[in-house]
């Protein structure tokens, strides 16, 4: 195996369907003053990564009534021993979604992996989406 590699910049629409195309990523948001990172399951709505989480949550307090909060939204998939893949790093506001019939969509297609209950749901708009692929150099 060749040790070379290059990163190869992704366009916003690549970058979005790769993400679309992976079952989980890592929110990184601020709790406390500090940067905190949950890992999460998404899907991909028009552009906005869509997730859930619990009242209680220190994710939820970022987006609490009527707030919206900075986050940051990481997905990849690298292959370590090839040491090839892709990662996207979408950096965006989040807000809570109230409207009672969206919320109820989103809950019958984003199913939580955790055994508890996610009564909140999560839209994270893009506003910088930057993403590599993660690539044998050319003439390697």
């Amino acid at each position: 195996m060749s040790g070379d590699r290059q990163m190869i910049a992704m366009d916003r629409h690549d970058a979005l369907a790769m993400v679309a195309g992976v079952a989980f990523g890592r929110v990184v948001f601020t709790d406390q003053a500090l940067p905190a990172i949950r890992p999460v399951n998404h899907v991909i709505d028009d552009e906005s990564v869509i997730i859930r989480t619990h009242l209680g949550s220190a994710l939820s307090a970022v987006t609490g009534s009527s707030e919206v909060g900075v986050v940051a939204y990481e997905a990849d998939d690298i292959d370590p021993d090839k040491r090839l893949g892709w990662s996207v790093v979408i950096t965006g506001m989040a807000e809570a979604i109230e409207d009672e019939a969206t919320v109820a969509r989103y809950e019958e297609i984003l199913r939580p992996w955790v055994s508890r209950p996610m009564d909140r749901v999560i839209r994270i708009v893009p506003k910088i989406v930057s993403g590599f692929w993660l690539a044998e150099s050319r003439g390697a």
